[in-house]
């Protein structure tokens, strides 16, 4: 500084052009050589949702270390709030928290940079608050408006719902952890048949579309959708390297190629779509994965699973200074349907039972704060995507919608899964074994072979289909005649395809809501 100074002075005063031209390009030079430019993160932008209250939005950025931020928020000529920072060194980056704000809008934001004599200021127009909710996983995630049932009725509703804001990440992968995002396929929008039908598998997810859309229904305030997903991919990749650990996963393992089309190795979509996101004050997540762990480290997603659910809720706690909630509310969908030529059975089975972490359903000790959408009896076996992405998505948000409005809002006396049993009774004498279920069941068609047994004899034992024999509002029994040796286990729907669409035989009767699949040892 001290000697370009001098360098400057010592110009002759006859040149004052060419002293003004060195002046600006000695400035450029100096901005560019102490840091990046002055921008926000990749998803502040236009249309954006930002959380509501009682949580404060994250707002950040980069800039010059050393440079004074100072970001306004104002509605028409009204100024709600002004916020001053100052860019931090070696990150380049700058943060500030906003104040709590009531659901509603639309608000404009200025952030203008102070670096010595020099102002550069951004503007983001037409944001509104209300809450966010990040939708990630693979392909039944990816799955577009356009691709499911009713997508012309749903495309030409969406001029309707303009305050359910989508945004949608581009698919990139990263072996280490990204700040921001490299890339967006989607800029914060508002919803148009064409952004949300743009193609196969491109822009934005119905799922996570859907779901908002019922919220919005019932919250009647603005909604802010992400997604941030992959089709083919494991949950290893969505995973961090600190809760592969926890679950003892150390190596990139072999991987079969018939179950997985997107990256697979470790962590690279946590890198580069999940991590970049962490200083976002959210609402929640929802997440339909786990197709492509059949035939991968199966007998770890009741481990791989929570890990990822504890993992991310810390990471965007810590990341949002303390405004996402610790235990944020998580939603999934169990695994659908599948018409496979595998001989094999028990991989989906195996998987929707570990979403669980093996406990049949959510909450539970596990899992807290957490709902599930069952989709085991929304198969669509003439999909033209393949059976194993069924275009009833519809369901499938609403189903999660329920979750999220009694888990997420503590909505009472809301029905949001089907009935399990609570208790089991072996009526030997009878030949018959006794279900009562903890709240009402329909059993909607009698079904021999949906229910098994293991039947032990002889030290080896063999599951047996048994058909229903009676039931009323809360009970239901099960004719085990024909196991001449000792029962040692339950389970229902433990197969591929439990049943046609709509179809299973047991469902609560004011919600319709399918009983989920399960299995009970003795």
């Amino acid at each position: 500084m001290q000697i370009a100074a001098s360098f400057l002075h010592s110009i002759p005063p006859l040149l004052p052009s060419l002293y003004l031209a060195l002046i600006y390009a000695f400035d450029f030079c100096l901005l560019n050589f102490l840091g990046v430019g002055f921008r926000f993160a990749s998803y502040i932008d236009n249309y954006m949702v930002l959380q509501k209250e009682p949580a404060g939005a994250v707002i950040w950025g980069f800039g010059i270390p050393g440079a004074i931020v100072t970001v306004t928020l104002y509605q028409g000529q009204e100024i709600n709030m002004k916020k001053v920072t100052q860019v931090k060194a070696p990150s380049n980056t700058w943060m500030v928290i906003l104040d709590p704000m009531k659901p509603g809008g639309p608000f404009e934001m200025m952030a203008q940079q102070t670096f010595g004599t020099r102002n550069i200021t951004l503007k983001v127009h037409d944001i509104l608050f209300g809450d966010v909710w990040l939708c990630s996983g693979q392909s039944n995630m990816q799955m577009t408006v356009l691709q499911i049932f009713n997508a012309t009725r749903e495309l030409s509703s969406a001029a309707a719902y303009q305050s359910v804001r989508i945004f949608s990440v581009s698919l990139i992968q990263a072996e280490q952890e990204l700040e921001d995002l490299d890339a967006v396929d989607l800029p914060w929008s508002k919803p148009t048949s064409e952004n949300l039908g743009q193609g196969n598998f491109t822009y934005m997810s119905a799922v996570c579309w859907l779901f908002g859309r019922y919220l919005y229904d019932t919250l009647q305030y603005p909604i802010g959708l992400i997604s941030s997903s992959w089709g083919g991919t494991p949950i290893e990749a969505w995973s961090s390297g600190r809760s592969l650990k926890a679950c003892g996963i150390l190596n990139q393992g072999p991987i079969p190629q018939d179950s997985v089309t997107g990256p697979s190795e470790h962590s690279v979509l946590w890198n580069a779509m999940i991590h970049p996101l962490q200083n976002m004050t959210l609402k929640g997540v929802i997440w339909y994965q786990g197709e492509s762990n059949m035939n991968y480290n199966r007998d770890l997603y009741n481990c791989t699973f929570p890990a990822l659910i504890e993992d991310w809720r810390q990471t965007f706690h810590h990341g949002s200074q303390g405004q996402t909630e610790r235990f944020f509310p998580f939603g999934f969908v169990q695994l659908s349907s599948y018409l496979s030529n595998d001989n094999s059975d028990d991989g989906f089975p195996q998987i929707r039972w570990h979403q669980t972490a093996d406990f049949g359903s959510v909450p539970n000790l596990k899992m807290p704060n957490t709902f599930m959408a069952v989709a085991m009896d929304l198969c669509d076996r003439n999909s033209p995507f393949g059976s194993i992405h069924p275009r009833d998505k519809e369901t499938v948000a609403y189903r999660l919608h329920l979750g999220a409005r009694a888990v997420a809002y503590g909505e009472k006396n809301l029905i949001f899964q089907g009935p399990l049993p609570e208790n089991i009774e072996l009526l030997a004498h009878k030949g018959l074994l006794s279900l009562t279920y903890y709240q009402q069941v329909q059993v909607q068609r009698q079904d021999d072979k949906i229910f098994e047994i293991s039947c032990c004899s002889d030290h080896q034992c063999k599951w047996l289909p048994v058909p229903m024999s009676t039931f009323s509002t809360q009970t239901l029994t099960l004719d085990i005649n024909s196991c001449y040796g000792t029962v040692d286990a339950l389970r229902y729907a433990w197969t591929l395809w439990p049943c046609e669409y709509k179809q299973c035989p047991l469902y609560h009767p004011s919600s319709t809501l399918p009983a989920p699949p399960f299995i009970i040892a003795k």
